[in-house]
C-alpha cells in the first residue's frame, strides 16, 4: 500500500522535475540571434552548454538580418552572467532554455528588438501568456530590425528552400 501511495506521489511530481532549476553561466559565444554558448559550473568542472534560446527563431547567420540579429545577443548576452531556466532538449541536443541576461529576457528583448519571430516550439510561447507575440506585432508596426524589410523571410522558410532541391535543378 505504501509503495502504491508513494508511486503516485512520484508520478503527480514528475512534471515539476522536467524543468530543471536556473543555472547561472557565464556566456562565451554567440551563434546566432537564438543560439549561445555558455559555460556553466564551478573552476576545474566547467560544462560547456549549447543554448537555443525558448520560444525564438532568429535569421540564420547568412540571411538577411542574420549577422545584425547575432550582434543584438552579443551586445545583451556575449561575456556576461546568464540565468539559465532549462525547458527541454532539441533534436541538434542543444538545451532549450528561457535566458536572462543583466536581469533581462533575452528572447524578448530580441523580440521587441526586431532581431527573431516568435517560434511557438512546443507551445512554449503560449504557455508564457501569449506576451512575445505582442511584442512582435508591436516591432512589426514599428518596423524594427528585420521588420524594415516589408516581407522578411521567417528563418524556417529560408531553411526550407535551401533543404529542398528546386525544380529547375533536374532538368540542367
Amino acid at each position: 500500500m505504501r509503495l502504491r501511495i508513494l508511486s503516485a506521489i512520484c508520478l503527480a511530481l514528475l512534471p515539476l522535475l522536467s524543468q530543471a532549476a536556473p543555472r547561472t553561466c557565464l556566456v562565451v559565444g554567440i551563434s546566432d540571434g537564438d543560439t549561445l554558448t555558455a559555460r556553466c559550473g564551478r573552476a576545474g568542472a566547467y560544462e560547456r552548454v549549447k543554448v537555443r534560446i525558448a520560444a525564438i527563431d532568429a535569421p540564420e547567420r547568412k540571411q538577411p538580418y542574420g549577422q545584425r540579429s547575432r550582434q543584438a545577443l552579443s551586445r545583451l548576452c556575449h561575456a556576461e552572467k546568464a540565468l539559465i531556466t532549462e525547458r527541454d532538449t532539441d533534436r541538434y541536443g542543444r538545451t532549450v532554455a528561457d535566458v536572462s541576461c543583466n536581469g533581462e529576457d533575452a528572447g524578448s528583448r530580441m523580440v521587441s528588438e526586431g532581431w527573431a519571430w516568435v517560434y511557438d516550439y512546443n507551445g512554449i510561447a503560449t504557455k508564457r501568456g501569449g506576451g512575445l507575440f505582442k511584442l512582435q506585432d508591436a516591432a512589426r508596426r514599428q518596423g524594427l530590425g528585420l521588420w524594415a524589410d516589408s516581407k522578411p523571410t521567417p528563418p524556417w522558410d529560408w531553411r526550407r528552400e535551401r533543404r529542398e532541391p528546386h525544380w529547375s535543378d533536374a532538368f540542367f
